[in-house]
Parts: C-alpha cells; sequence; structure tokens
C-alpha cells in the first residue's frame, strides 16, 4: 500500500514519515492553468496570565464585530510545554481551572459548556496531581510531543496568488457515480445550509470556492483555542482546498463543481502548521465551533492525532475519547451532523488487533489493541463514516471497512483514477483516499438539508442510509454482511438525485437502462431504451449518461442512435486511452431528431484482448 493515497484519518500503514499530517488523500497532480464570537458558552476563556506580543495584524480587517486577535498567550512559551484536557462536570468547571493553576498548569482555553479545558504544563507530574483533584474526572496528555512555540503566537497561513484557469467544467466520474450531475438539473442546495470543513484550511480566494465562501463563520481551531482573524483559516497544505471543492466548488463555467454547489462552505482549520497534525484539543474546538455557528454538516477527512486508535484504559487516551465525545455531542445537539472518513489502511475497523502508526508525533510503537480502541471522531456515537469506492462499484483498495462501523460509501478513486477538485492558489488537481469519499457524502447531505430545512441530524442521517444504494459484496471474506448492509459499503453508495428529489428523477425525463449488455471482441453492440411521454423533439443539450465497464477503453468506440437512426458520436478512445471503464455524462445537440421512441447506446470494440459490459445508461431530456 503506497503511503501517498491520502493524509486523513486514517493513513496507509507503510512509510507514514511521510504522512504526518493525518489528512486522507494522495498527493494532488495539478492541472494547468472573520467573524463573530457568539456569546454562549462554551466560551473560550482568555488566560489569566500576561498575554504574549500580539501577533502580526492580518492583510484585511477583521470581519468580526468585536475586531478579533490572535488567541492571546497563556504565558511565554517553554521547552517542554505539553496540553491536556482537564474534564469536569459543565457545573464543576470553574474547580477544573483552580486546579489546573494550583499544580503548575495554565488554563489555554475552556469549554464551559461541556466541561472541558485545554491546559498546558511544563510539569511531568500535572496530570497526576489534577486527577486526585476533587471535581476533576479526567485528565489526558493530548501529545507526546510539546506545545509549538506558534501556539502562543500564531502565524498567518499564506495567501497564496491566485493562477486564473482556462478549464470549464464537465462531469468527472465520481460526480456521475453518484447522480449528481443529474441531481444539479433539479437543485444545487440552497445558500441557507452551511457546511463546515475542518481540515487543514481552505483557500477562500480561488475562484471555484469564493462564491460560495462563509468567512464570517471560518475560523483556525489549531491548537485548540479559535483564532478568528481573517485568514487564519486558510490552508496549511492543500487538502482542505481540495475537500472543499469536492463538497462545494461553484457552478460557475470554469473548474469543477462540487456536490452541493449551491451551499456554503465555512473553513475551521483544525490542523496546525508544519506538522499538519490534527490534535484533540483543535478538533474539540472545531466542533463546538460548528454547532454555536449553524453548521448543518461538517466534513472530517482526518483521525484525531497523534493515537490512531485511541484506547479507553489508557488515561490518557480515555480523556481525549471524553473531551471530543462530548464536543461531538454539543455540535449535535445544536443540529450539526458529522460526517468522517474511514481510513486508508485498508484496516477492518469491526475486529482490530493491532496499531503499528501511534503515536505518530513522537516515536511509534505496535501495540496490541481490541475493538474497545476506536478511530476519532470516525467511530463515536452519531458519526457518519464512510469507506471509499474505485470507479465502479468496487471497495478502493486502501479503504478501512468493518461490519457495523461503515455507515454509507462513496467515490474515493484508486489507482490511476483519483478525485479532481480544486487546490490553493487557483489550481486543481487529482486526489485519492477516504479523505475523498466522505466530502461526496456531506455534499449529499448539505442536498438533504437544503430540500427539508426541519430535519435533524438524525433525519439526515437515517435519509443518507435509506437513499442509499445497495452495493454487493465481491469475491472478498472480508466483506461480511448483505447486499443491503456490508462491511465494505455499509447501506450502500449515497445518491445525490435522490437526495434532491425524494429517489423519483424527473417525471417524464429521465430514463435509464440498467440491463447488462456484454461488449465482446471485434464486435458492435446495442443497449435500447424506450422512451415515452417527452413529446416533440429532443433537446439541443440531451444528457447521455454512460457507465462501461471494460480494460483498456482505448478498444472503444461510443456513440447514441435516435429514434430516426441519426448516430451522434459520443466519444472516439481509439488508442487514445489506455485506462479502464467510462463513467461520463454527454452532451448532445440531439434536436433534429424525436425525443419519444427507442434509443440505442452503440458500443463498438475494434481490437482483441479486452472485454466488458455495459453496466447501465441513461437520458435526461
Amino acid at each position: 500500500m503506497s503511503p501517498l493515497i491520502s493524509r486523513r484519518v486514517g493513513r496507509p500503514t507503510a512509510a507514514l514519515a511521510l504522512l504526518a499530517a493525518a489528512a486522507l488523500a494522495t498527493p494532488a497532480t495539478l492541472a494547468v492553468a472573520a467573524p463573530a464570537v457568539p456569546a454562549a458558552t462554551p466560551v473560550v476563556q482568555a488566560p489569566a496570565a500576561p498575554a504574549a506580543p500580539a501577533a502580526p495584524q492580518s492583510q484585511a480587517a477583521p470581519q468580526s464585530q468585536a475586531a478579533p486577535q490572535a488567541p492571546a498567550a497563556a504565558t511565554a512559551w517553554a521547552a517542554g510545554t505539553r496540553a491536556y484536557l482537564v474534564i469536569s462536570a459543565p457545573a464543576d468547571i470553574a474547580a477544573a481551572k483552580s486546579a489546573v493553576t494550583a499544580n503548575g498548569g495554565t488554563v489555554f482555553a475552556s469549554y464551559d459548556a461541556i466541561g472541558v479545558v485545554v491546559a498546558h504544563s511544563t510539569s511531568t507530574g500535572f496530570a497526576a496531581a489534577v486527577r486526585a483533584v476533587a471535581g476533576v474526572q479526567q485528565v489526558g496528555a493530548t501529545r507526546t510531543s510539546d506545545v509549538p512555540a506558534d501556539a502562543y503566537n500564531p502565524a498567518l497561513p499564506a495567501n497564496p496568488a491566485q493562477s486564473a484557469t482556462t478549464l470549464t467544467e464537465s462531469n468527472r466520474w465520481d460526480m456521475t457515480q453518484i447522480k449528481a450531475d443529474q441531481a444539479w438539473a433539479v437543485s444545487t442546495g440552497s445558500s441557507t445550509v452551511k457546511v463546515g470543513v475542518l481540515d487543514t484550511g481552505v483557500d477562500d480566494q480561488h475562484q471555484d470556492l469564493a462564491p460560495n465562501f462563509d468567512a464570517a463563520d471560518s475560523a483556525s481551531c489549531a491548537y485548540g483555542k479559535a483564532d478568528t482573524r481573517t485568514g487564519a483559516w486558510r490552508d496549511v497544505d492543500t487538502h482542505g482546498t481540495h475537500v472543499a471543492g469536492t463538497i462545494a466548488a461553484a457552478k460557475n463555467g470554469k473548474g469543477v463543481i462540487g456536490v452541493a454547489p449551491g451551499v456554503k462552505i465555512a473553513s475551521v482549520r483544525i490542523a496546525e502548521p508544519t506538522s499538519t497534525l490534527f490534535f484533540a484539543e483543535n478538533t474539540v474546538c472545531g466542533f463546538v465551533w460548528a454547532g454555536d455557528h449553524g453548521f448543518k454538516v461538517t466534513n472530517n477527512s482526518y483521525y484525531t492525532d497523534p493515537w490512531q486508535f485511541n484506547c479507553p484504559d489508557n488515561l490518557d487516551q480515555a480523556a481525549i475519547i471524553e473531551g471530543v465525545r462530548r464536543a461531538q455531542a454539543y455540535a449535535e445537539g445544536k443540529g450539526s451532523l458529522q460526517i468522517a472518513a474511514a481510513g486508508n489502511s485498508n484496516y477492518d475497523l469491526a475486529n482490530k488487533t493491532t496499531d503499528s502508526d501511534s503515536p505518530n508525533d513522537s516515536t511509534k510503537v505496535t501495540r496490541t489493541i481490541t475493538n474497545a480502541c476506536i478511530d476519532i471522531p470516525t467511530e463515536l456515537p452519531g458519526v457518519v463514516t464512510v469507506s471509499a469506492m474505485a470507479s465502479g462499484t468496487g471497495k478502493a483498495s486502501y479503504s478501512n471497512f468493518g461490519r457495523g462501523v461503515i455507515d454509507v460509501a462513496a467515490p474515493g478513486g484508486d489507482g490511476a483514477t483519483g478525485v479532481y477538485s480544486t487546490l490553493p492558489g487557483g489550481k486543481y488537481g487529482t486526489k485519492s483516499g477516504t479523505s475523498m469519499a466522505s466530502p461526496h457524502v456531506t455534499g449529499v447531505a448539505a442536498l438533504i438539508a437544503s430540500a427539508n430545512p426541519t430535519f435533524t441530524p438524525a433525519d439526515i442521517r437515517a435519509r443518507l442510509a435509506t437513499q442509499a444504494n445497495d452495493v454487493a459484496c465481491p469475491s472478498d471474506s472480508r466483506c461480511t454482511g448483505t447486499t443491503a448492509n456490508n462491511a465494505f459499503f455499509g447501506e450502500g453508495q449515497v445518491d445525490a438525485l435522490k437526495a434532491v428529489g425524494g429517489g423519483t428523477p424527473p417525471t417524464g425525463k429521465y430514463f435509464e437502462n440498467l440491463t447488462d449488455v456484454a461488449i465482446t471482441d471485434n464486435a458492435t453492440v446495442d443497449s435500447p431504451l424506450a422512451v415515452t411521454g417527452v413529446g416533440g423533439n429532443a433537446p439541443t443539450a440531451l444528457k447521455v449518461g454512460v457507465d462501461i465497464k471494460h480494460t483498456y477503453r482505448g478498444d472503444l468506440v461510443i456513440s447514441l442512435v435516435a429514434p430516426n437512426g441519426t448516430v451522434y458520436l459520443l466519444e472516439d478512445f481509439t488508442d487514445s486511452d489506455s485506462a479502464d471503464n467510462v463513467a461520463k455524462t454527454y452532451t448532445v445537440n440531439a434536436s433534429a431528431s424525436p425525443a419519444d421512441g427507442t434509443w440505442k447506446l452503440r458500443v463498438k470494440d475494434g481490437a482483441s484482448g479486452d472485454v466488458g459490459t455495459v453496466d447501465a445508461w441513461n437520458l435526461t431530456f
């Protein structure tokens, strides 16, 4: 397994030094070419100790009402500073803060409504001392390395120069696979729906993201405290910008289109610069921010560092589990559904035995674990866990799986076929991973929320499951369960068209043939599709969705045959394309042909050695 399949929740097991960041996606192949702080708790408390010098001013005036600045420092940074979650009942939070300061620590941030304090200390006996204080329920170190000095005077991420693009929008394989291209004809989502991208940050000035970006609800939660300066939310990598494009890149004629191009996206950067790790205090801050800022859905393509799995029999990891669990429950209670990637280690999450990738911020060790140890936030109650599919109906080779753990599946890419999306600086590129699968589900959830404004997180979660299309297990003994719900795909692959139309394609306008037709060597085959009730001639922009499974598609010529015999060439792959399969939507000016009658998808195989199947095809008038 290549270590380059995604830097997110669940990194591949090999060569993880290259993936010290905790995000789930392959490196990108480049294509040519400040908010108001809510008054309600939980409140991030300013520490009582003297503040460090103010951070450099941002490039633009903050957009918040209170002119927010960089997070106030707890004290001057010192080598050996470690971070801890100190957990109490919310009613005992004042006593917990007192316990921190009385035992050699400082309160760096406090989330009063959930009873979680982020504490810093250089004392090696800090955790044990505070655990002994009445009213303190749990204390846990969140990392095995020092807190960076940047936490006390955080630098703003770079604001990249933007490159214009000549790329025009097309229906990519991942969007046609979940029928997002068909969904856009019904709805692109509502601008009242806010989606939070909890990740490495987002390039808000990217030409495909700027139209939908919500700066007023964006921030950085790196180090566990909200930084609301303008631009603090920007990308310290490329991962978060790629994820954001898959969710909601604008339908503006350029670049790419997201699953829900009409919704708003906000960036909550929870990755720290340089390391790009996602520590527990950052995730706590991110979830609380999501709840307080009205995010209907959040995407979480990472796991909480430094432990790939957190075990409840370890005092530190137990506190991490509880702190993040409380923050996620808080966000859900405020109306926010969390979607998370399953991970990229081809690991059975329902049968855990070992963890060789932790801690990833210092020296990794191999340890024996059980199913009591969990990947967070992926395996927390209420979180929708997403596995990755390749182009077609197979599990992506790297994707984690697990009977009863995976909820739904979505395209994540595999091999030479990746997910194409936005990158910082106005660029575009390809990545693969469950990091790429999760934002597809987040986009579908945003479409569900748009169509059903009163839905709760539980309602959206249930609709994702019931509308998913069943995907049967392959011939793989690890895939246990039924076609309706199994270890590889959970309830199945999400369906954007059902999300916007209740599962019914536009009446009289959408027709589909799901009958397989074999494509043999050196032969031409037709797959018929009867169209009735449309009347008149076909449109100038007839949509032809094609799903063909065929190794080496350079053998193929694909055409559409109208009822009057007119042949419209869709694509001639002959000798020009060595990739496998065709999953595309073509646009045809068929206005010279009658709409009603029998249409045919014609596929000519012009060589020997590779065969395949017309798996499905459709027409949208």
